[in-house]
């Protein structure tokens, strides 16, 4: 084998269609674009969402919903991930550290999800009411 003569594979190339040609290549005259408008002629097209001046759909829908963009500091860990990380005092530092909160969590709030079954205090950590309970059940503590 020499370098000249490597070929790509039988079938993975092929011609690229030749518009506009002559009527003998099956795409002459209007090669494809149909009869006069827009779309036909050359540089006319219009941007995403256009519907010819006609006030566009996501401009007719009402606008909905707030998305805080506080929310992406707070950060949420169940009583089961609290029990598996065996520590007899957790805060902020140390649940970053676990890998259970991200790296920009500045809130974390305990939620009741699964058991507890381990004595915890918690430091500068919120908890929901069934949280703190379940916490305060299992002899532990919120500061």
């Amino acid at each position: 084998m020499e370098l000249n003569s490597i070929k790509p594979a039988d079938g993975s190339k092929h011609a690229k269609r030749r518009v506009g040609r002559g009527i003998g290549s099956g795409l002459g005259k209007t090669a494809g674009r149909g009869h006069k408008g827009q779309k036909s002629r050359s540089g006319g097209y219009h941007k995403v969402g256009f519907e010819g001046g006609q006030m566009p759909l996501q401009r007719r829908l009402p606008k909905r919903g707030f998305k805080s963009h506080l929310l992406k500091f707070n950060a949420e860990v169940s009583l089961s991930e609290l029990d598996k990380l065996g520590l007899a005092e957790v805060d902020l530092a140390a649940l970053k550290q676990a890998g259970l909160v991200g790296s920009i969590a500045k809130v974390v709030k305990i939620i009741k999800r699964g058991e507890l079954t381990k004595a915890v205090k918690l430091n500068g950590i919120g908890a929901t009411a069934g949280a703190k309970a379940a916490i305060e059940a299992a002899g532990g503590s919120i500061a």
